[in-house]
């Protein structure tokens, strides 16, 4: 069975219910079509390469170099989705492939990120909540050692790593509550304490990067969301009811303004 397949809510998942419980269920309910958006295709294909370079071509195919507005391309590209399709490969364009090797030469010139993400990778994590019962995983980049308390690291490519940046990517997409809940899944797992560290790699020339180490207060205020979540979405499944903005009677009032 393969973590997809695998039961449990997972943190990119659950996320989407601080918005309200109603978009969170239209987002499951329409997970394939969501998931065939070209910004995650490129996320999991540069994590693979970043984390597992060398074998990275047993997955992922480069696609043809195609005029797909003619027959002949559009015939020769469906032949390629069918060949990935058949054999369950990922593809990337020649140029994202090129852009790739530049990004992990420029991330081995850090290196602390080198040291962090030379660990276990791609560790799976199942576990149920001790508080609501609910099923839950998550799959770790990497495991490892830093000054001799275990972590986990996660990769990250950001717009920008320069001051501020990268802490508003960090709120608008969780990655407080993606380190309280991981950190939480790999201690019901282990029952060891872990830290929790982010390297961050600009998507752009040259490529460069940065280290977050993650204090214990932030990865608690992130576990203080994951059981809040995590506690919406249990009682909108108990009660077969995903409401939308403000909960079930929450009823706001606009005031005037002076």
């Amino acid at each position: 069975m393969t973590y997809e397949e695998h039961e449990g809510i997972r943190r990119s998942d659950l996320w989407h219910i601080r918005r309200s419980p109603m978009h969170f269920k239209y987002m499951m309910d329409h997970k394939l079509e969501l998931t065939k958006s070209d910004a995650l295709r490129f996320g999991a294909a540069v994590h693979k390469f970043i984390l597992e370079p060398e074998t990275f071509d047993d997955d992922y195919l480069i696609a043809p170099e195609v005029n797909r507005r003619t027959k002949a391309g559009r015939d020769q590209w469906e032949d390629f989705e069918l060949q990935c399709r058949a054999f369950g490969l990922g593809w990337v364009t020649l140029s994202e492939y090129e852009m790739f090797k530049e990004m992990l030469w420029a991330l081995t010139q850090n290196d602390l990120a080198t040291q962090l993400l030379r660990g276990k990778h791609e560790q799976e994590f199942y576990w149920t909540d001790d508080v609501t019962g609910e099923a839950c995983k998550c799959k770790c980049d990497c495991i490892t050692t830093y000054e001799g308390k275990p972590y986990i690291v996660d990769y990250k490519t950001t717009e920008s790593c320069e001051n501020g940046h990268f802490e508003r990517s960090a709120r608008k997409y969780g990655y407080q509550f993606q380190a309280g809940m991981y950190c939480e899944g790999v201690f019901q797992n282990t029952f060891t304490e872990y830290g929790f560290a982010f390297v961050a790699q600009e998507k752009t020339p040259p490529y460069a990067s940065r280290v977050y180490i993650c204090d214990a207060d932030y990865i608690k205020r992130g576990y203080d969301t994951f059981r809040e979540l995590i506690g919406i979405y249990h009682d909108c499944k108990q009660g077969g009811r995903w409401f939308g903005y403000g909960g079930f009677d929450e009823i706001p009032v606009l005031l005037m303004e002076e």
